[in-house]
């Protein structure tokens, strides 16, 4: 028996007809193999932190927990290979022993690896891409259970394609990405009236090296957080400790009594909102990079997210707000929205344009499809393309026009697995049918 497999909000699950935990390229190939013979289809998953179902596995599930090393480091390069299954909070902290950093991290650091490249994982700055676009190499697995790599130079298509390769293109089994050297972030959050915040936000962007705000719907406050870069050696004036711990419980346990009063009592919702929208507090500090881009996330929530042309920015934002007061909704969790720079990345979500990503969300236990509709509904009005690792509705024909590359990236997978070997049914949906599936 392999029981049912569930991601971390609990929103997609699987019952795999077989589960493997494989420890090098040569023991997933031979499970790649293994399945092809018996008609089963391939899943790798990581820490199962995407919204999407995009790693669930009803064949076999790949489970890459003991593909978690430090394969190799070149601190003078900034070269770093590692573990498909290397979760990103392992990984920053072996780094820093080493003096490196990653460029940008996204707000969590649950994801491993190649589940972060994969679905597009990104933070958020103008002057940086998302987290695939630090990736120099890839070892993958493929379809007829070939160990292969793929770089810049090596089997190009393949790497234009697998960088955010949901999946549909093999087993990732390695990754080596270009790190930096180590940094700080001198990081200053501030409340502020969100009217002043969307006539100011192109400037607040572009003159700082990271920012982003958080807006509950409900409230008139937002909470700005922006981070300037400095050396690593900076003199660091961390959170103390005592007071971290008091945020830990009040955005813990704290906040999910909140949710569960507002799920059972929904007139609450909105004094709720405006009550955490107002206790988010001022503050400045200093710490290592790794240690401020990500942040727990004990509170479970859905999420999906839609990355629109940045200069849409302050018309979406109005359209959420104005469906929400409109239509009566009670959104208990705030809009998360951040920038991040254009790439060259086939099925990256900022391909080509830079980007405003504006995150919707709901405590787990609170009806969501109205809203998340809503929001899906404004935000593909502007361009919007769905994070692939959060939820969202679109179907292949509704995205192909959205990714100059999309038939770029269907002629690579049909090539390297025509067959559907690594297909489940949102693959299906977002990318349709590899050509021989079912034969």
């Amino acid at each position: 028996m392999t029981g049912t497999w569930r991601n971390w909000a609990g929103n997609e699950q699987a019952r795999p007809a077989r589960v493997v935990t494989p420890p090098d390229a040569g023991a997933v190939a031979a499970a790649v193999a293994g399945a092809v013979q018996d008609g089963l289809a391939v899943k790798a998953i990581g820490s199962g932190h995407s919204f999407s179902p995009v790693a669930v596995a009803p064949g076999v599930q790949l489970r890459m927990d003991r593909l978690d090393q430090l394969v190799a480091v070149d601190a003078a390069s900034g070269l770093v290979t590692v573990g498909a299954g290397m979760p990103l909070w392992r990984l920053n902290p072996l780094l820093a022993e080493h003096g490196l950093a990653m460029e940008i991290l996204g707000d969590i650091d649950r994801q491993t690896v190649s589940g972060a490249i994969s679905t597009g994982t990104h933070g958020s700055s103008v002057r940086f891409g998302g987290i695939a676009t630090q990736v120099r190499g890839l070892q993958l697995v493929l379809a007829d259970g070939t160990v292969t790599h793929c770089s810049a130079t090596e089997r190009p298509e393949l790497f234009a394609a697998a960088r955010i390769g949901l999946g549909a293109l093999g087993v990732i089994t390695q990754v080596t990405l270009q790190c930096v050297p180590l940094f700080a972030l001198q990081v200053r959050d501030t409340a502020r009236p969100i009217a002043e915040v969307l006539d100011q936000v192109h400037e607040l962007a572009d003159d700082n090296d990271h920012f982003e705000f958080f807006w509950f719907p409900h409230s008139t406050t937002s909470l700005t957080r922006r981070f300037t870069r400095l050396p690593g050696d900076t003199a660091l004036s961390p959170v103390p400790e005592l007071t971290r711990r008091l945020d830990a419980a009040l955005n813990g346990p704290g906040f999910e009594a909140l949710c569960r009063i507002g799920t059972r009592f929904p007139a609450t919702v909105r004094p709720i909102a405006r009550f955490a929208a107002k206790a988010m507090s001022a503050r400045e500090w200093t710490d290592l990079s790794y240690r401020v881009f990500a942040s727990p996330r004990e509170v479970r929530f859905l999420e999906g997210e839609f990355a629109i042309p940045r200069e849409h920015t302050t018309e979406a934002l109005r359209a959420i707000k104005d469906w929400v007061d409109r239509h009566d909704e009670r959104i208990i969790f705030p809009l998360e929205v951040r920038f991040v720079a254009a790439d060259d990345i086939w099925l990256s979500t900022a391909q080509g344009r830079e980007n405003c990503y504006i995150a919707f969300h709901q405590y787990h236990r609170m009806p969501h499809q109205r809203y998340f509709q809503a929001c899906q509904r404004i935000l593909a009005e502007f361009g919007g393309r769905p994070h692939w690792g959060k939820m969202h509705t679109l179907t292949a024909a509704e995205l192909r026009p959205r990714y100059p590359h999309f038939d770029e990236f269907l002629a690579v997978r049909d090539a390297v697995d025509p067959s559907g070997v690594f297909a489940n049914p949102y693959l299906d949906r977002v990318l349709g049918p590899a050509p021989q599936a079912g034969r």
